[in-house]
């Protein structure tokens, strides 16, 4: 049984208890006083008879105020809620006394060790833990917490050491050193700890349509990539939403504080590209004032190069010393500047085959493809297409000040059979002229204009250098090899493309392509 007595604070009230426990023969088992005016009893369950005289007279001491029954002493609920915390950490943790003697350990250590806790308690600490000397730590004039790298079931941990101290007596003013508490981490704990930290904003993928299977795939790959620090390499057609996905990587990576910037490497001269990459030094413009570049700006954030298919070997050659060493100088300056900035690019062309042509550095591909993702164009997620033109039409509707309009059953049915070459970005256009021209509350079919001899690749002349046969090979080889990413089983591909298992493999053998030559 345990009481609770409320009380003034006056001195003897406690011997006046204690007293009336000794008239009833009564154990006492444990006692605790409160700071706050309260003392707390821990004694056997008593006969009914006895309890009814010890409770009256406990009250008619001078200066009790109530006595009640309580489940828990104080103390007794701190260990049991420091037992409950313990084992609910999945880390080890272990309680030394001075002489470095266990005290107490958590389940995790149990299960580590493949021992009973009865058997741990007791030991030293230095039979499990390796690498820190507690004798010395302990014996030191000024023991503080440490951070140190130790062995424990043979693995390595990170130990947090901290010393348990016990206030001294008031007026002495020293406290005492009554042990020490270790919490061990492992390698695979810390990953996963930091990896939550580093974190971004997984929200960031929402605005990305992903009602097909291919795009819930980019979707799913992209937010695991963007988790990691490496270079993401991003291959699809033109507005299959390159830029948009890479933003949403920066957005939902460690990163996302800083900026996100983007260069086209298509559209620039090289001088040009050059300058707004890495900068200027001072008196290379007429102002002399020196120019931050792209690099600087995008310090601590991530740079998206688009089109870096169409980079000159030039650049090339710059672009790969800054992945190498991590430095490089703005034009006409001699200084070398750091550089923390994540690549993230993008290519509508086949790099590797470009590489494989000499036209694009082999040992630069290597470091940008370290992480890749194929966006399939929208003509191969039809089931993105009404979804997408949704969320479009949400959005300019709100720009234009009116309620979103419905589209028609033919409208749907034309969006979808239609191949759409400019991908997402023709679909976002085509839509907007047919909001602006139309002010009903649907759009049909007649509502939207759209080329009717609209096909996926576009070629000149000059560029047939075979025979039909060669050509189609060309395509098949380039369409395999696009394909192959997303598909890289045999099967898959087959069923893809309404082949045989047998054909696609003997195509697959005879063009080259396999996961050696082609990064999945």
């Amino acid at each position: 049984m345990r009481l609770e007595i409320s009380c003034q604070d006056r001195l003897g009230i406690t011997q006046d208890i204690l007293d009336i426990l000794v008239r009833h023969q009564i154990d006492l088992r444990g006692i605790e006083i409160d700071p706050v005016g309260k003392i707390f009893l821990n004694f056997p369950n008593i006969e009914f008879s006895g309890f009814q005289h010890l409770m009256p007279e406990i009250r008619r001491i001078k200066g009790i105020e109530d006595v009640k029954t309580t489940p828990f002493m104080p103390m007794e609920r701190e260990q049991n809620q420091l037992r409950a915390l313990l084992e609910t950490l999945p880390d080890p943790v272990f309680s030394v006394d001075p002489r470095g003697r266990i005290l107490l350990v958590n389940g995790a250590v149990s299960l580590s060790l493949e021992m009973p806790v009865d058997d741990i308690l007791g030991t030293e600490i230095n039979e499990y833990v390796k690498g820190f000397n507690f004798g010395r730590w302990i014996d030191a004039n000024k023991v503080e917490p440490q951070a140190h790298k130790v062995k424990f079931i043979e693995q390595d941990f990170l130990a947090d050491i901290l010393p348990v101290v016990v206030p001294g007596h008031e007026g002495e003013g020293k406290n005492i050193l009554a042990g020490a508490l270790l919490m061990l981490k492992s390698e695979f704990r810390l990953g996963q700890q930091l990896t939550v930290f580093n974190q971004g904003n997984p929200d960031s993928f929402a605005a990305i349509q992903a009602n097909s299977s291919m795009m819930k795939k980019v979707v799913k790959e992209a937010k695991k990539m963007a988790a990691l620090d490496g270079h993401i390499l991003l291959y699809g057609e033109t507005g299959t939403g390159k830029e948009r996905l890479a933003k949403a990587c920066h957005d939902a990576s460690r990163r996302a504080g800083n900026d996100f910037l983007a260069l086209n490497c298509a559209s620039l001269p090289d001088e040009v590209a050059e300058t707004e990459l890495f900068g200027a030094g001072p008196g290379i413009f007429s102002n002399g004032e020196p120019k931050a570049g792209l690099l600087e700006l995008a310090q601590g954030g991530t740079l998206f190069l688009d089109e870096v298919g169409e980079m000159s070997s030039q650049l090339q050659t710059k672009l790969l010393r800054v992945l190498q060493d991590g430095t490089y100088r703005r034009i006409g300056d001699a200084k070398e500047m750091k550089v923390d900035v994540r690549f993230i690019c993008a290519t509508q062309k086949d790099l590797n085959q470009l590489v494989m042509d000499g036209k694009f550095r082999e040992d630069l591909y290597y470091r940008l493809n370290v992480l890749n993702i194929f966006i399939p164009p929208l003509r191969e997620r039809r089931t993105d297409i009404v979804p997408l033109a949704d969320t479009i039409i949400r959005q300019h509707c709100a720009r234009l000040g009116r309620h979103p309009v419905k589209l028609s059953k033919s409208c749907v049915e034309y969006l979808q059979g239609y191949p759409w070459p400019g991908n997402v970005r023709q679909l976002e256009n085509t839509l907007y002229r047919a909001l602006s021209l139309n002010d009903g509350n649907e759009l049909s079919k007649e509502h939207i204009q759209l080329p009717s001899n609209a096909i996926v690749e576009t070629f000149s002349p000059d560029e047939i250098e075979g025979t039909l046969d060669d050509e189609v090979k060309r395509f098949e080889k380039n369409l395999l090899r696009r394909l192959y990413p997303a598909y890289p089983s045999t099967r898959q591909l087959a069923k893809k493309l309404g082949l045989s298992h047998t054909a696609i493999a003997n195509k697959l053998r005879e063009y080259g392509i396999n996961k050696k030559t082609v990064k999945i």
